[in-house]
């Protein structure tokens, strides 16, 4: 008898100050699997809610001035994780000061990760990846972000995301630009 797959969801929540773009928590949230009657979204968006930060366009309650905003919820990527299908968002959080005030566990994303994990492996063209590591799926997660206040983004992505996160995208821009660049030959 065959089990069913199931559905995860993934949120990757980061912020920007003047020093970085930083991952709070240093590994996604994850939840699943999930309820019938759940979507996805609302599932990322209570995962937000969980770990104290206001998703903002959901109708939960209203919460004090003091909790941080998810500015953006996007969904990023799926992957096969199993017996589970994950899907992924990207939640940029406006912090007000710094952001380790905020998370004191915070990781820091600049382009010291991307250095040192180096590229994931290629895969070809039809072909889903055979192996995907949790910095894969955030600097993936990352180009997303960086496509979206591009001339052919979403512009009211683009208008959540303020200079801090403009500054920190540009400066991973080559790493991030370069990410699948390997080509495979026959």
């Amino acid at each position: 008898m065959c089990d069913n797959k199931t559905v995860g969801v993934e949120v990757w929540a980061c912020a920007a100050d003047t020093e970085a773009i930083w991952l709070a928590g240093r590994d996604a949230w994850r939840d699943g699997p999930l309820k019938a009657a759940t979507t996805v979204h609302f599932a990322a968006q209570q995962m937000l809610f969980q770990h104290g930060i206001d998703p903002n366009d959901a109708l939960f309650i209203k919460l004090p001035e003091v909790v941080p905003p998810a500015q953006v919820l996007h969904s990023t990527s799926w992957r096969d994780a199993g017996p589970a299908v994950v899907l992924t968002y990207m939640a940029v959080v406006r912090a007000e000061g710094y952001v380790l005030e905020m998370w004191p566990d915070a990781a820091p994303v600049t382009t010291a990760l991307p250095a040192e994990t180096r590229k994931p492996r290629p895969h070809r063209a039809a072909q889903p990846p055979e192996y995907i590591r949790a910095s894969d799926v955030l600097l993936h997660g990352l180009r997303h972000l960086k496509f979206q206040i591009g001339p052919w983004g979403d512009a009211n992505i683009a208008a959540a995301m303020d200079r801090n996160w403009r500054r920190h995208l540009r400066e991973l821009k080559p790493a991030l630009a370069t990410m699948y660049s390997e080509r495979l030959v026959a």
